[in-house]
């Protein structure tokens, strides 16, 4: 029904993931495969719900949508069977800023931030920025390149300093692309619970579960999660809709909602603007269909990718996401420095990555690979970096 074959030209679009490559990669001339947005054009239903709202000539100060939150609350239910309250929701301008605000509203000066590295660099970011120390529990690399949380050295770190009162949790995972399970979390869930550290759950890829996993949401696996959290979500990355902005938090326990939310609306944080909301519902009311699609067609990249280097690229292992379009690849076959590998990528093979020690100095070797684009141009890349290491 959907083709995510067909090649869009996003040059001249004010794209990020274009217009700032000569700013981060010091040249223009690469094939961007970093940014984490996706090269497919945005479902119709939610360009014709922008569309429609566009022929009326004003745009005056809007309304949160009276159906925004029910339309969360059925999604969350339909898709994760997790049953959430309309008053738990609130609208959040971007799930970064909403970390950000978080951390603001909930922590005083002085308290300390828990990450699990590798993981998604603004969550080392954004607490330093306000002026926090970030304390690191880094993830255990197994054997066969996936990973496990350390819930034995988190206890050991909540127990060791009692400022650590918020922990950043990535669900699923980014950039390695793990759906964590029931247990790991209900673990997490139960630490963080005795020590009094606020659990703030990232779950912005958990509607891209791939290969028949399934997202589990923090707040779902036990009373302590439910109670002691701070929930971000948004269709951004799914519908590829980032630039719209439109995301949401969900909180159940009233004492951290009215806390947080009464911050957000001091400020008129949680006004959305017009569009944001109508993304959502048009979204999370019509996109199954499209988001079926999406996943079978992610799920056959990933095997390219997994077939390419099995064959052709030997040196770089890539380890299979349970979600999204991320793959985290393992490039220490190569034996070259951080440095060395970088330019590997960019210098030779005039591509665009992630710099795997971005995330984390458990990110060195590594590069994180944007597969969500059409076979085509995956396979153009993979076949770009085969030249420059034979070269």
């Amino acid at each position: 029904m959907y083709n995510f074959d067909k090649p869009v030209d996003r040059r001249g679009t004010g794209a990020y993931k274009y217009e700032r490559m000569d700013r981060v990669f010091g040249r223009k001339d690469l094939q961007p495969m970093w940014v984490a947005d996706m090269e497919f054009e945005t479902p119709d239903f939610i360009i014709d719900a922008l569309r429609k709202r566009l022929e009326h000539p004003v745009f005056g100060y809007p309304i949160t949508p009276d159906d925004f939150a029910p339309t969360i609350v059925k999604w969350e239910k339909d898709r994760h069977g997790w049953d959430i309250r309309e008053e738990w929701i609130d609208f959040v301008p971007g799930i970064v800023k909403g970390i950000g605000m978080a951390v603001r509203a909930m922590l005083e000066p002085g308290d300390k931030v828990v990450i699990q590295p590798p993981v998604y660099h603004p969550f080392r970011l954004v607490p330093q920025d306000c002026g926090h120390e970030v304390v690191f529990n880094p993830l255990i690399k197994q054997a066969d390149g996936t990973y496990s949380m350390d819930l034995e050295g988190l206890d050991r770190i909540l127990e060791q300093d009692k400022r650590c009162k918020m922990l950043v949790l990535c669900n699923p995972h980014n950039p390695a692309g793990i759906v964590w399970d029931k247990e790991t979390l209900a673990k997490l869930a139960d630490i963080c619970f005795r020590h009094g550290v606020l659990v703030i759950s990232d779950e912005i890829h958990c509607d891209m579960a791939l290969f028949g996993h399934k997202h589990i949401p923090f707040a779902s696996v036990s009373k302590e999660a439910e109670q002691n959290c701070i929930t971000f979500a948004a269709p951004s990355k799914t519908f590829n809709i980032a630039g719209i902005v439109s995301s949401h938090a969900i909180v159940p326990n009233k004492e951290i909602r009215e806390r947080f939310f009464g911050w957000m609306e001091a400020c008129e944080l949680n006004a959305p603007d017009i569009f944001a909301p109508m993304s959502t519902i048009a979204a999370f009311t019509k996109g199954e269909p499209w988001r079926q699609e999406l996943v079978k067609y992610l799920e056959n990249n990933v095997l390219a990718v997994e077939e390419f280097c099995r064959e052709r690229l030997p040196q770089i292992k890539p380890l299979r996401p349970q979600a999204s379009f991320l793959v985290w690849l393992d490039c220490s076959g190569l034996g070259l420095s951080q440095n060395d590998l970088v330019r590997l990528f960019v210098e030779k093979a005039h591509l665009g990555l992630n710099d795997g020690e971005m995330f984390g100095k458990e990110g060195v070797g590594y590069m994180r690979f944007n597969i969500g684009a059409p076979k085509a141009f995956v396979i153009e890349a993979l076949e770009k970096l085969e030249k420059a290491i034979k070269a």
